[in-house]
């Protein structure tokens, strides 16, 4: 099958996100993903029942903080009004105003409403970095980087299997 052509030049931020979503899955594969946050969050299934509840996809992602492929996710072009909540519980995560194009192949969004999303330090693959995940379930969303646009000058990066949108 012949693959559509490039619109325009891939930018810099793209090239090394595509670079760095490549390494994270090779390493990933190779080493096994990290486990979910730790905690005593409201929603909690046996890893049995979580495997039930969600794709594969979704599993992986959400409960053993693996990252999908950049510019695979649905939500990347998904520009209706609305509300971006967790795939595993339906927790209002992020509103639709706060969405933006960051070039970098993931949804990312400028600010999380209020107690929807937590953090913690991911030391994984010999870099610290910022995790973000729900603060129902546990489940990794993503990353949170200090790149964004303003007000914040956040990119919360997430993983769109991470999560559905409720339009409205």
């Amino acid at each position: 099958m012949p693959h559509a052509p490039l619109s325009a030049p891939a930018s810099r931020r793209q090239i090394l996100g595509g670079i760095a979503a490549v390494s994270t899955l090779a390493l990933a594969s190779a080493c096994g993903a990290t486990p979910v946050a730790q905690g005593n969050f409201p929603v909690r299934f046996s890893d049995a029942e979580w495997k039930k509840r969600l794709t594969p996809e979704q599993y992986y992602i959400l409960r053993q903080a693996g990252t999908e492929r950049p510019f695979t996710s649905p939500l990347l072009n998904e520009h209706r009004k609305g509300t971006f909540v967790c795939a595993a519980d339906g927790n209002a995560l992020f509103a639709s105003a706060t969405k933006f194009d960051s070039g970098t192949g993931w949804p990312s969004f400028w600010k999380p409403l209020d107690r929807a999303v937590a953090t913690t330090t991911d030391r994984s693959f010999g870099m610290n970095r910022t995790e973000v995940h729900c603060t129902r379930c546990g489940g990794h969303l993503g990353h949170v980087f200090d790149d964004g646009p303003k007000p914040t000058g956040l990119r919360y990066c997430m993983n769109g299997d991470a999560m559905k949108f409720r339009p409205g």
